[in-house]
């Protein structure tokens, strides 16, 4: 029994770390020993609540009381008015932006109402820096469960039979992974952790590091017993500075308590773990490059076979899977296969982990069933488009994925659903467009990333995706033609046919799901030699109405290039031979009387 009779959660992810979390929690307890308060009331750093867009976040236990947008003036006011007088602080709780309704408990926010939480079931919850409370919550009874009642095999079958596929992009049958590991033999092999989460706007795995690192530890020395390795390595990014300090904390303690090193439980069974830094490489997210990187060699993929599981670290069979698929192992260990089988769709069982961004009301991190639909996500859990704007696209999979429509808003979210559409699950990403995006551009975005990142070992990734950016660039500055749009479809299929590993072969997947969904927008690019969006500068230009403008001065005043001229009270101009699209004298403008042409 716990001797506090309330706790104060505060969300200690990196994202309400950087909106001052730490300081919020400094001064509640400060304001807590004030009032000779802090034996009767815990203040606890979490992980990530999810609800990025609210951050930073203060939970109030028992009662659930969910605050948002807390700063650290807010703290005198929620011990005094909430704490000792028992009265919420109405200012600080979620109003539901539709209904227009305060909203005290998370559970009936529409955020957090169609959410399943599997691997991050303890984020937001416990301290992720204190072991005793992971294993208050089950923690590493998993592992004492394989340990004592369950062989090897025994337990690779549970793993099979709950239908779990690779979180990393891939969707490879975790527990047939694990078996073709478990059968190659050898005097070492070792558990890798895929912790190199590199596509623009995922947050996943670092989210799950920064406030549940024992479920990884855990599942990974459950990885270990049934393929029979001693050793376990995390390559994590070196820009994920919160999520190694906590994995640092969680491996000495797991060790402290005998959950790490020689002889788990007195089976007979060692298993250890240490951390491998990646440089930012988006390529090493690929296993064969990850494995490279921490044998101290250039990141480049290889061919396959052989597979890791057959030579993989230092020649030795190697397990790789990634953060989300080891987050789920513990819970199916104890809930059973069936359980977790009984989840999401006939071909994709579980949850699914998502960094849900771009023009949505409510960014954030999100776990939903499998089979849950593109509408529900974004409208139900999302909040809808930012602004009333219409929705427009959704992309999913990051760089290696494609861009839904409207009519692909009712699809079911699985590993098939999402790849007949044109698009893959990846590792979670889910950015949202809308109306003022352009389509081109957003093709043109993803490429210019996959230029950057390309290992360059192989000639159609290297070569063939600088040729589609450049093709690309031409179209977005109106120098495009029909013939190239043909070109662009040619050489996107090239690509994908002849490319080395997956970084290649998924690059064109932005070109050809917008050529396929939004051809239009590429046609006005070409023979109008317009931008429908507005977004492409050098298809576009500032134009005054000479009705609508009252002669306020706002534009010319804020003009950087002095590109726009007129008497007060009287009709401006913009000289558009100046004029260098910066776009200030449309955003002063109160009277609408600037547009987009």
């Amino acid at each position: 029994m716990s001797k506090y009779k309330m706790h104060l959660l505060i969300c200690g992810g990196t994202g309400c770390k950087a909106s001052a979390s730490d300081a919020i929690a400094e001064k509640l307890k400060a304001e807590l020993a004030a009032n000779n308060l802090q034996e009767d009331v815990q203040v606890i750093l979490t992980g990530c609540f999810g609800f990025c867009e609210k951050g930073p976040i203060v939970k109030v236990l028992p009662d659930n009381t969910f605050y948002t947008q807390v700063k650290p003036e807010d703290a005198s006011e929620i011990v005094k008015e909430h704490v000792i007088k028992g009265r919420k602080v109405e200012r600080l709780l979620y109003i539901d932006p539709t209904k227009k309704e305060t909203i005290e408990d998370s559970k009936q926010m529409g955020f957090y109402r169609k959410q399943m939480r599997i691997a991050l079931r303890n984020c937001g919850f416990i301290n992720p820096e204190n072991i005793d409370e992971y294993i208050a919550r089950d923690g590493y009874q998993a592992l004492g469960k394989v340990l004592t009642e369950y062989t090897p095999q025994e337990t690779i079958e549970v793993i099979k039979k709950s239908g779990l596929r690779g979180r990393g992009g891939g969707g490879f049958p975790t527990g047939l992974k694990w078996e073709i590991a478990s059968k190659n033999q050898a005097d070492q092999k070792y558990v890798v952790c895929n912790a190199d989460e590199g596509d623009p706007g995922a947050f996943m795995d670092r989210s799950i590091l920064e406030g549940d690192p024992h479920s990884v530890i855990e599942a990974m020395a459950i990885c270990g017993y049934c393929i029979g390795a001693s050793k376990g390595l995390i390559y994590i990014r070196a820009e994920y500075p919160l999520a190694i300090n906590r994995l640092k904390i969680a491996i000495e303690q797991a060790r402290e308590y005998g959950l790490l090193g020689n002889d788990i439980f007195g089976t007979g069974f060692s298993f250890d773990l240490e951390l491998r830094y990646g440089a930012g490489a988006f390529v090493c997210g690929e296993e064969t490059a990850l494995i490279h990187s921490m044998e101290g060699l250039r990141g480049e993929p290889s061919n396959k076979p052989p597979y890791p599981a057959q030579s993989g670290y230092m020649g030795k069979p190697t397990n790789v899977n990634n953060v989300e698929t080891y987050a789920n192992v513990p819970p199916i260990i104890l809930k059973g296969a069936d359980w977790y089988s009984s989840i999401g769709t006939e071909k994709s069982k579980g949850t699914k982990v998502f960094a849900l961004a771009g023009k949505i009301n409510n960014v954030g991190l999100i776990e939903v069933p499998m089979g849950i639909t593109l509408r529900e996500v974004i409208f139900e859990i999302g909040g809808g488009i930012k602004n009333g704007k219409k929705f427009k696209a959704v992309q999913t999979g990051g760089p290696s994925g494609g861009c839904l429509t409207e009519s692909h808003l009712d699809t079911p979210i699985d590993f098939d659903n999402l790849v007949a559409a044109g698009s893959m699950m990846g590792s979670g990403g889910m950015i949202v467009m809308d109306e003022d995006d352009c389509m081109v551009s957003v093709a043109k975005f993803y490429l210019d990333f996959t230029v950057e990142e390309s290992c360059g070992k192989c000639s159609p990734c290297r070569i063939g995706n600088k040729r589609l950016y450049e093709l690309l660039d031409r179209i977005t500055k109106g120098e495009g033609t029909m013939e190239d749009l043909e070109r662009l479809r040619n050489l996107s299929q090239v690509i994908k046919d002849t490319s080395l590993c997956g970084l290649g072969q998924t690059s064109p997947n932005p070109v050809l799901s917008t050529l396929d969904n939004f051809y239009d927008e590429y046609v006005a690019h070409v023979e109008d030699k317009k931008c429908p969006a507005g977004q492409c500068k050098s298809l576009m230009k500032y134009v005054i109405d000479p009705e609508a403008c009252v002669g306020c001065t706002a534009c010319a005043r804020n003009c950087p290039v002095n590109a726009i001229s007129g008497e007060r009270k009287k009709p401006h101009e913009i000289n558009t031979a100046i004029c260098i699209k910066c776009g200030a004298c449309y955003e002063k403008c109160k009277f609408d009387a600037i547009s987009i042409k």
